[in-house]
Order: C-alpha cells, then structure tokens, then sequence
C-alpha cells in the first residue's frame, strides 16, 4: 500500500487471567462491524499472539487520521457499551496511530 494515504490505528488487547481472546474475539467483532460503518472505515483485524492465548494484536484501516478522529467523536453508546462490558475480562494498550508506509518490501511474484 505504499504511496497510499491511509492510516493505521494498533492496539494490543490482553486478556486478563483466568480469560482467552476468544472471549473478547465476539464482542470485537460486534463493535468493529458497528464501526466499519463509519465514513473512512477501511476494515479491521484481530491477529492472535503466537504461542499466547491470552494476547491479540488489533490494525484498523482508515482512510486519514480525520476519518479516525470523527468516528471516534461520533462514538456511539452501542459501541461504548460492548467495550465497558469487555473491560473486565481485557486490558487494552494503544500502541500508536501510524501512517502507510513510506518503505515497503515486498515479493517478486510473477
């Protein structure tokens, strides 16, 4: 996606002991496809710690950091209440708001 304006919005998600991501697997789900709606949505994953049950990596797509930013503004007490409810089996860490990449590697593929 280099040259590509997009942003990317990563947050690590750690299940609190005696929990698994797989419980808090539905209800991102839930909250993330109520979000996609969202003007500059351009998709979010979840992607499992290898070797750890209890850690997920979250990448959010958007179009721009304003995109982001209005969503968030926007918020939603649907969207708010599925992550309270979460708070007590999770902890969640932003890691950074970050832009496309200006360097990029990819595979010869023919």
């Amino acid at each position: 996606m280099a040259g590509e304006e997009f942003m990317y919005y990563i947050f690590e998600v750690t299940a609190k002991k005696g929990h698994s991501i797989d419980e808090y697997a539905a209800s991102w789900m839930e909250a993330s496809a109520i979000i996609q709606r969202s003007p500059g949505a351009r998709g979010t994953r979840l992607h499992r710690k290898i070797g750890d049950d209890r850690r997920a990596l979250a990448i959010a797509t958007w179009d721009s950091k304003v995109a982001r930013d209005a969503a968030s503004v926007m918020g939603g007490r649907e969207v708010k209440a599925i992550i309270e409810a979460q708070a007590e089996i999770v902890t969640v860490e932003l890691l950074g708001e970050f832009e496309a990449p200006d360097w990029e590697v990819l595979p010869d593929i023919e």
